[in-house]
């Protein structure tokens, strides 16, 4: 699929795409061509500019995960827009496919994490306390039940943490489906996990007019 395909949203100032499971939206180890710069060389040819195209990253989906991520096209709505991410003024919305029914049909998760790089994992902790250890917060609600038991939850991150709803969910006793990493019986087909980004609501930067970006999943919930 080409970047034009994946737009989502696009003016000005900013450009949000619907990314695929398997691109990484910055570099890493890798050494794959990370989404920014995708989206950099497709504005650099498709609107023909000379010298460097500036793309800023606002956040960031882990390599399995797809859904809504939003670039800055101006270093002023980067400045901004990194603002509402300080501020928890930007929204996400997940769905989630996970086997195990959730304890209850809506909940809210409160759980302090902490990061091994060694494994590039997260693991929740009894200690604030502990180093490294960070508040992570997110809401979950039962959406949907397939015939073959899995379930389809909703998530609201309040929290921006290193793998947050993969390890809150797992916490939970409801790993995410194909997420080896964090206890999921099997992989999916694709290497892919079935958590997409679904929504982000936000303040425009500029327009300061409220803005809604929604992706459809590229995956059935209950494959």
């Amino acid at each position: 699929m080409s970047i034009a395909d994946q737009i989502l949203y696009e003016d000005n100032h900013l450009i949000a795409l619907n990314k695929l499971p398997g691109q990484i939206v910055q570099g890493d180890k890798t050494g794959d061509t990370p989404l920014v710069e995708e989206v950099k060389a497709f504005l650099k040819e498709r609107d023909n500019k000379p010298g460097n195209v500036f793309c800023g990253v606002i956040h960031r989906l882990d390599r399995p995960v797809s859904g809504v991520v939003i670039f800055a096209k101006t270093s002023k709505a980067l400045t901004r827009m990194d603002a509402l991410v300080h501020d928890r003024n930007f929204h996400k919305t997940y769905l989630a496919v996970v086997k195990n029914r959730p304890p209850a049909e809506e909940g809210h998760l409160e759980d302090y994490l902490f990061r091994v790089e060694k494994s590039n994992k997260s693991f929740v902790t009894d200690d604030p306390q502990k180093a490294g250890a960070k508040l992570a917060i997110l809401d979950y609600r039962l959406k949907a039940v397939s015939a073959g038991g899995y379930h389809l939850l909703e998530v609201a991150l309040h929290t921006g943490r290193h793998h947050q709803i993969r390890c809150q969910l797992a916490h939970m006793g409801c790993p995410i489906k194909g997420d080896l990493k964090y206890g999921a019986s099997r992989s999916n087909p694709d290497g892919s996990i079935s958590l997409h980004a679904y929504r982000l609501e936000f303040e425009h930067p500029v327009r300061h007019e409220k803005v809604v970006i929604t992706a459809p999943t590229p995956w059935n919930y209950f494959d």
